[in-house]
């Protein structure tokens, strides 16, 4: 029987892992830390109720799974602007916002992890995981213990407390959903392509100078940027170019840094100037989608917060 002292050691270096399942299942880092840590404190709450009837490892997931069921019940499932809304037929400043709790929001990379391997890291991509948050989720459990960590039904049903055959039955239902289901965003990702960073760095470039028509044509002819928690979003090169218009005066001065999203995916975080001070205060994180040479789409996931999450300085000098 495994001593409580080895037990605690052991779900430590199972965090990173167990925090990158609880993200795909919630779609928020807030939301997978608080399950992580309310897991840990149930796991040593609960450490004489523990026979070894399953594993360790299957123990605390199913743990961590049902903390995670439970807050799916009382919440609404979170999305990206692309999926619920078409895209601003006119250009205005963009006003109407939903809560937090409303959005899938990225995560850091889950650094020094060897189970992100290179064919799970697409389950990172946000595409994605705005794709999980339509299955029940029951069946996005299953789902994410099988298809991303490649646990056996065996395993999924002593974690899960269900039959083999219910785990398999789930499993068939939540890859259906997932063939079926017609989000605008995973038409807007860029699948198969590595990341070019040669665009990466001239879109940095040309917005920290603000030259919209230089960043209007890095841009696919029908290109687009949404901006959560707005619900707004744009679509192709004119409008675009009318919306940093529109938004010059907030965006003229901004500084970005190279940051790093879960899966190992570059975005930028964008610093914009304080009317108030001389320093640049946290905006917004971009993830840039990028097909054949040009911008697909970009997702500036506007959240201050985020900046503590990655790491990243608060505020940064002129």
């Amino acid at each position: 029987m495994i001593e409580l002292a080895s037990a605690l050691r052991m779900l430590e270096d199972m965090k990173p892992e167990l925090t990158s399942s609880c993200y795909r299942m919630l779609g928020s880092m807030d939301d997978a830390d608080d399950a992580v840590q309310e897991t840990s404190i149930r796991v040593w709450q609960r450490w004489d109720t523990f026979r070894g009837e399953s594993s360790f490892k299957s123990w605390v997931y199913r743990i961590a799974t049902n903390l995670c069921l439970d807050k799916l019940r009382q919440s609404k499932r979170r999305v990206l602007p692309v999926d619920v809304y078409d895209p601003a037929v006119s250009i205005a400043e963009p006003r109407d916002t939903l809560p937090e709790t409303s959005w899938v929001w990225p995560a850091p990379e889950f650094a020094d992890q060897p189970e992100e391997t290179a064919i799970r890291r697409d389950t990172l991509q946000l595409c994605f995981i705005a794709l999980l948050q339509t299955l029940p989720p029951r069946q996005r459990a299953v789902l994410i213990l099988k298809d991303v960590f490649e646990w056996s039904a065996k395993e999924i049903a002593d974690a899960l407390d269900m039959s083999a055959a219910a785990v398999n039955s789930a499993l068939q239902r939540a890859r259906g959903t997932m063939e079926q289901a017609q989000l605008r965003s995973h038409t807007f990702s860029a699948e198969a392509s590595a990341p070019d960073r040669e665009l990466l760095s001239r879109y940095m470039e040309a917005f920290e100078r603000f030259d919209i028509d230089a960043l209007v044509s890095l841009f696919h002819e029908e290109g687009s940027m949404s901006m959560p928690p707005f619900t707004m979003w744009v679509q192709g090169r004119d409008h675009l170019s009318r919306f940093f218009a529109l938004t010059r005066r907030h965006c003229e001065g901004s500084r970005f840094i190279p940051v790093t999203i879960g899966g190992g995916y570059p975005a930028l975080a964008q610093y914009v100037p304080d009317r108030d001070s001389s320093l640049l205060v946290p905006w917004g994180i971009h993830v840039i989608e990028m097909k054949d040479g040009k911008i697909l789409h970009i997702q500036n996931f506007i959240n201050r917060n985020l900046f503590a999450r990655f790491g990243l300085p608060d505020p940064l000098d002129r």
